[in-house]
C-alpha cells in the first residue's frame, strides 16, 4: 500500500450540504470537490457518516447488501438524510470499486444516553416498535466532546457540556465526561429546537388537527414539517446568516425567527444543565454556531443566570478554535470548528485494523 492509500476519503451529506474529505493517518485533511478526484489506488477506506442507525447500528459497519438495506430501511426516520446517504454510497461503489465503504452512525455516539433520557412515555407496544429517543449529529458532537477539555484546560474525556450543533440542523447535546446523557433531538432530527426548514418540537395534538380540520396527509405534513418550517416558516430565509442580514435591514419575521431560535436553544441548554449535573461550558459548532457571533450572543445572554457570560469581542473576533468568555465567567462559552471528518476516519480506520 502506498502512503497516499493510507488516506480515508470521508463522505459528508448533511440535510444542507455535500462535504468530500482525504484524511491522511496524521489527520491532516484535505477538501475535495468531487469524488473524482481520488482513485481506487489513493485511498484505504471510504467512510459515509449515516445520520441514523436505529437501533442496531451502535457502531460502525463495513456497508454490504444487507448493511446498506438496514440503512434505506431507516430512511422514513430521517428522510433528509439517510436517502442521500444511500446515494452518496452508490456513487462512491461505482467511483471507487473494490475500495472498502464504511458506515459511521451519529446515533451511535447517542447509545450511552441512560434510559431516562432516550424513552418515551408511549404505549409498551409503541417501544416495541422502536419509538424511543436516538439523538443525532453525533460526529460532530463527538469531535467537541474531544476538543473542548482542551480548550478548558480539564483532562482528556472529562467536563460537562451542552454542546449547541447549529447548522442546517440545530441540536444541543448533554455530555458529561466524554458521553452523552441527554440531547434536544429524538427519534428523528426533527424533534427539538426549531432550524434552518425544519420546526423542531411541536405538540402533537397540531397533527391531529390540520389532518381532522384541513386534511392534510402524512406527506404533506412531513414536507411541511421538513422543508417549509423553522426560519424558513417564520422569515422565508435559507438560514440564520441571511436572517441576520434581513433583520438588519429590518424585517420583522427575520428579528422573531432569530429571537424565537435563541430561546429555545438557550432553554435546550437549560434543560442538559440538568441532565449533565451542571456544566463547565456551552459549545458552539457547525455553520451558523460557528460563524454568528450575533446568534452565540442572543443565547448567551439569556444564559446570565446559569453563569454563561461573553466577552464581546472575543465573540466577536473568534476564528477557529476560541474562548469568547468574559473573564471570571462560572459558566465559559467556546467555539469548536467542526471535524466530523476526523472522527469518521478514525472510526474507519479503528473497525478495518
Amino acid at each position: 500500500m502506498t502512503e497516499a492509500a493510507a488516506d480515508i476519503l470521508v463522505v459528508n451529506v448533511g440535510s444542507t450540504s455535500l462535504k468530500l474529505a482525504l484524511v491522511s493517518p496524521d489527520e491532516r485533511s484535505r477538501t475535495l470537490a468531487t469524488l473524482g478526484e481520488a482513485g481506487p489506488d489513493d485511498v484505504a477506506a471510504v467512510a459515509h457518516r449515516v445520520v441514523h442507525g436505529g437501533a442496531e447500528f451502535t457502531r460502525p459497519a463495513v456497508i454490504d447488501g444487507a448493511v446498506r438495506e438496514r440503512i434505506r430501511a431507516l430512511e422514513p426516520l430521517a428522510p433528509l438524510h439517510n436517502g442521500p446517504a444511500l446515494r452518496g454510497i452508490d456513487e462512491a461503489v461505482a467511483a471507487l470499486p473494490g475500495v472498502p465503504q464504511v458506515a459511521v452512525f451519529d446515533t451511535a455516539f447517542h447509545a450511552s444516553m441512560p434510559e431516562p433520557a432516550s424513552v418515551y412515555a408511549v404505549p409498551a407496544q409503541w417501544r416495541a416498535w422502536g419509538v424511543r429517543r436516538y439523538g443525532f449529529h453525533g460526529l460532530s458532537v463527538a469531535w467537541s466532546a474531544e476538543r473542548a477539555p482542551q480548550l478548558l484546560g480539564l483532562p482528556a474525556g472529562r467536563g460537562r457540556l451542552a454542546v449547541c450543533h447549529l447548522g442546517g440542523g440545530c441540536s444541543v447535546t448533554a455530555v458529561r465526561d466524554g458521553r452523552s446523557v441527554d440531547t434536544s433531538m429524538g427519534f428523528s432530527p426533527l424533534e427539538g429546537v426549531p432550524m434552518t426548514t425544519r420546526s423542531g418540537s411541536l405538540d402533537p395534538s397540531v397533527l391531529l388537527y390540520l389532518q381532522r380540520e384541513h386534511g392534510l396527509n402524512a406527506n404533506a405534513l412531513e414536507h411541511a414539517l421538513n422543508h417549509e418550517s423553522g426560519l424558513a416558516g417564520l422569515a422565508g430565509v435559507s438560514g440564520v446568516l441571511e436572517a441576520e442580514r434581513a433583520a438588519a435591514a429590518g424585517h420583522p419575521g427575520a428579528e422573531l425567527a432569530l429571537e424565537v431560535l435563541a430561546l429555545r436553544v438557550a432553554g435546550a441548554v437549560a434543560a442538559m444543565a440538568v441532565a449533565a449535573d451542571g456544566l463547565d461550558a456551552v459549545v458552539f459548532t457547525a455553520g451558523a454556531g460557528e460563524r454568528s457571533s450575533g446568534l452565540r450572543a442572543r443565547v448567551c445572554g439569556r444564559l446570565a443566570h446559569l453563569g454563561v457570560q461573553l466577552d464581546p469581542e472575543r465573540n466577536a473576533a473568534a476564528a477557529g478554535d476560541a474562548d469568547i468568555s468574559a473573564g471570571g465567567a462560572a459558566v465559559r462559552a467556546l467555539v469548536v470548528t467542526a471535524r466530523e471528518e476526523l472522527v469518521a476516519a478514525r472510526a474507519a480506520r479503528e473497525l478495518l485494523a
